[in-house]
């Protein structure tokens, strides 16, 4: 008996964005590897780069998320 069961078939109002075709699907039609979501809606998923982008800009720009000793760091 396999311990995860793989899912072809996604639940309608399930939306990804696809890296490799670059669109909007309803359910999972491509391997989880090469898509972003789900998201709630299509207008969510339509911005589905954006919102990466948005949130790489925040990550990196985190001091938690860069080396410095914990004196060095904001708001600690």
């Amino acid at each position: 008996m396999a311990l995860f069961r793989k899912r072809t078939v996604g639940k309608p109002g399930e939306w990804y964005y696809c890296l490799v075709h670059q669109k909007v699907e309803e359910g999972p039609d491509c391997p989880a590897k090469d898509r972003f979501g789900p998201y709630a809606s299509r207008q969510e998923a339509e911005h589905a780069m954006e919102t990466a982008r948005e949130r790489n800009v925040e990550w990196e720009t985190d001091p938690r998320w860069h080396d410095a000793p914990p004196a060095e760091r904001e708001g600690d």
